[in-house]
């Protein structure tokens, strides 16, 4: 029996380029570079039939970005898997933080799922840094397409002690 990603010769078979284009007051965001290797669960196959994923900073400088549910997110027939799009979000949420100045970790992530988000669809995942007290960093977004809202979530990150991202990025 063929499997998903799978071309009948047993080889795997990519699904066509995605275009995942930002809007046109957004700057590409090379995440990777400020977080090092640490991406590889979301975003480590740009190419592949899982996730595709591309950060930008907005004019707010508010991380967002172009995220593409392969057909190997697949939990409702047809539609993404709720722990894939949860995924989804502690990537982003978190980076967002990252992005902002905070070095952290994901302390609690809550996530409402709205409604089935249909595979190989682009959607938006917007983020945003709500507040930062003391070592508590709140981050809150959404995905969405349009005006569908498919996933809203609250992030609650903890700064890392004696990190920063810039930092990071000096050692290395």
């Amino acid at each position: 029996m063929k499997q998903v990603g799978e071309a009948r010769d047993g080889a795997e078979s990519l699904c066509p380029p995605i275009d995942l284009v930002g809007e046109p007051d957004w700057q590409p965001f090379d995440a990777p570079a400020l977080v090092g290797a640490s991406l590889r669960f979301v975003s480590g196959e740009p190419d592949g039939n899982r996730y595709r994923v591309r950060y930008y900073r907005d004019a707010h400088q508010q991380l967002q970005a172009r995220v593409w549910f392969g057909p190997e997110t697949e939990g409702p027939p047809g539609h993404a898997h709720g722990g894939s799009m949860a995924a989804v979000m502690d990537e982003v949420l978190g980076l967002a933080a990252w992005a902002a100045g905070h070095a952290i970790v994901v302390g609690n992530l809550n996530v409402s799922f709205r409604t089935l988000l249909p595979l190989e669809t682009v959607v938006t995942v917007e983020s945003a840094v709500v507040s930062a007290q003391g070592r508590k960093v709140l981050v809150e977004g959404r995905i969405r397409q349009g005006d569908t809202v498919y996933v809203e979530a609250q992030c609650l990150c903890i700064t890392l002690p004696d990190q920063s991202p810039a930092s990071r990025q000096d050692a290395r």
